[in-house]
């Protein structure tokens, strides 16, 4: 018997890693909800998409996803599986089939987060390497996390995986808030990932929208609550009309 539960999916961004969602977990669970944070590979989008789409297909029943920065564009490419509900971006672009996030960023204002990212080789197998990010240390407060204590943000910069290059290059080849209910919350203090980036990109899906003027890219830490809260409207969306609230549209 299948569960009519949902469950929430949590995906974290480039340069980070699952423990970023511990206060939004924290404040998901008293709030009844079952949730899992997947570890995001950060390998490219097709890659990242595959193996979260895996791990929704062994859930029992509807699925909130949830993305962060980059896990927007990760959600929206694995978003168009059956089971998932909801999708919910976080400080997050939603890209379009075939615009990848260079594409988009160049749109608009540049991030000065972007040209400051380390640039480092790594092996693929065999001889083929590629290159992978990360955010500098001296970088990742002012221009991440600006509204943390100098030691959470500290600690933050050191738990950081590195992203391969290619996840700025890589275009979805789905667009999944196109037919699945999205919820957006805009980070107006946003120096890593531009808010006009996010806000654009969420208005032209249909996204309920929620913005936080002066919340930085590392919302999910300063202002779990908050997250959590968004989260939860989009879980009791999904006893709607199969996770389809009436007069809820998308994107053209």
């Amino acid at each position: 018997m299948h569960s009519t539960r949902p469950t929430v999916v949590l995906v974290h961004d480039g340069c980070s890693d699952a423990t970023t969602w511990f206060g939004v977990i924290a404040e998901l669970h008293r709030r009844g909800l079952t949730v899992l944070a997947v570890a995001n590979p950060l390998r490219g989008l097709a890659h990242d998409a595959a193996y979260l789409s895996s791990v929704v297909a062994g859930i029992d029943g509807p699925v909130v996803l949830v993305g962060h920065s980059y896990g927007g564009a990760v959600i929206t490419e694995a978003g168009a599986a059956p089971n998932v509900r909801a999708l919910v971006y976080v400080a997050a672009y939603l890209p379009d089939v075939g615009e990848s996030h260079d594409a988009l960023a160049s749109r608009f204002d540049p991030s000065p987060l972007i040209p400051r990212l380390r640039r480092s080789e790594f092996t693929t197998g065999g001889t083929d390497r590629a290159t992978e990010l990360t955010v500098p240390a001296d970088c990742f407060q002012p221009l991440v996390a600006a509204d943390l204590d100098t030691e959470v943000a500290q600690v933050l910069a050191a738990l950081q995986r590195p992203a391969a290059e290619r996840v700025l290059t890589d275009a979805p080849t789905v667009a999944a808030w196109r037919t699945t209910p999205s919820w957006a919350l805009v980070t107006g203090a946003d120096r890593a990932l531009p808010p006009e980036v996010q806000r654009f990109t969420a208005r032209r899906a249909g996204a309920t929208v929620l913005e936080l003027p002066d919340a930085s890219h590392a919302v999910a830490v300063s202002r779990p609550t908050t997250v959590a809260e968004l989260v939860q409207d989009a879980a009791r969306s999904v006893a709607y009309c199969g996770g389809r609230p009436p007069g809820h549209g998308n994107g053209a």
